[in-house]
């Protein structure tokens, strides 16, 4: 039972210290001069700040502001680069893996083929194409006296 009347009385003196505390804090706040005080202290110390700005700018210093948005700045770079970093690190696996399997010259293989298959379409269009003339090659070709290259 004495553990009990203890946690009562506890119980009672911590719940009429939080509602003193209440009490006193909101009669500070319902006071206009507490209020007027800290606004004015908050005032100060924002001009404070401001003409710390502009000492350390005149000083060619930079201010807690310009340090702030460089760390950030850095911050940012850093996480770019490291996704970056990431995306070098899957392509390089993948041209592993490729160049590992040999079928990197395969598909370029498959690539010149299809390029010379299109090639003889082009020429085989072009010889079907009625009155058309041979092209010269490039190094034949001449310029009239007015074109412009």
């Amino acid at each position: 039972m004495a553990d009990d009347d203890v946690k009562g009385i506890r119980e009672r003196l911590q719940s009429g210290s939080e509602d003193a505390l209440g009490k006193l804090a909101q009669d500070l706040l319902d006071n206009p001069l507490v209020t007027g005080a800290i606004s004015r202290a908050f005032e100060a110390r924002e001009k404070a700040v401001q003409a710390q700005e502009v000492a350390f700018s005149a000083l060619n210093i930079p201010s807690a502001a310009d340090i702030e948005r460089l760390t950030r700045r850095v911050r940012s770079v850093s996480q770019r680069l490291e996704g970056i970093e990431d995306g070098v690190d899957r392509l390089d696996e993948h041209l592993a893996s490729v160049a590992q399997t040999g079928r990197l010259e395969e598909r370029l293989g498959a690539i010149e083929e299809q390029l010379g298959a299109l090639a003889r379409q082009l020429s085989a269009l072009q010889e079907a194409l009625p009155g058309a003339e041979a092209p010269l090659p490039r190094e034949q070709e001449r310029l009239k006296v007015g074109d412009s290259a």
